[in-house]
Order: structure tokens, then C-alpha cells, then sequence
């Protein structure tokens, strides 16, 4: 097993036998929940790179919302992030997020 980028609290990519389990993302607090969305997706992106993987590796991803109003919207920028690659399985929920001005996370997990 393999961690990195680690603090006493998490680390930002796990690798486990050919799986790679990343801490979730977020965008910057302050654009709307498109560009948050871009940006977690960015952010994944270069995750996965690092460790010799790609968005088309993508095993599953769990999306969190701070409001499903923002579904829609959302989804304009992951089909878009998506549309070279067949997408990966998903499911999305409304929660919480650690910062009242985070709009998404997301969890991923991938393959090598």
C-alpha cells in the first residue's frame, strides 16, 4: 500500500493493490457550482495523473451537493468533463459540506 500527500489527519491519494482511492474534492469557495464542479474535476484529474492514471479509470465517484437544486447544473460540467470517456459508476447526494461556501465534493476511486 502506498499513501501520499499525507497529514496526521488523511491522505489525498491512496494506492491499494491497483486501486486508487482519493480524499474528496472540492472547488474554490468562492465560484458558482459550475466552476466548483470543474475544479473538483481538475483537481481529480492531476490526482490521477500523478499516479499514472486517468479520468477513463474512474471506478466510481460519490458526489455530495450541499443542495440538489444544484443537480442540474452540475451535471451540465461532468457530462461535458465525460463526453471522450465512457463516465464511471456514481451516485449523488445532498449533505453538508465542510464549509458553508463549498457547493460539491467528490470521492473518487479508480484504477491504475
Amino acid at each position: 500500500m502506498q499513501k501520499l500527500h499525507s497529514n496526521q489527519r488523511m491522505s489525498k491519494i491512496v494506492i491499494h493493490n491497483d486501486t486508487i482511492y482519493l480524499c474528496g474534492q472540492v472547488g474554490n469557495a468562492e465560484d458558482d457550482i459550475a466552476g466548483q464542479t470543474l475544479t473538483c474535476l481538475e483537481k481529480i484529474e492531476a490526482l490521477l495523473e500523478e499516479v499514472g492514471s486517468d479520468k477513463s479509470k474512474i471506478l466510481s465517484t460519490t458526489v455530495w451537493l450541499k443542495d440538489m437544486s444544484d443537480f442540474a447544473a452540475m451535471n451540465a460540467v461532468w457530462d461535458e468533463w465525460f463526453s471522450d470517456v465512457l463516465p464511471p459508476a456514481r451516485a449523488c447526494g445532498e449533505a453538508a459540506l465542510a464549509r458553508p461556501e463549498l457547493l460539491v465534493e467528490m470521492i473518487v476511486t479508480a484504477a491504475v
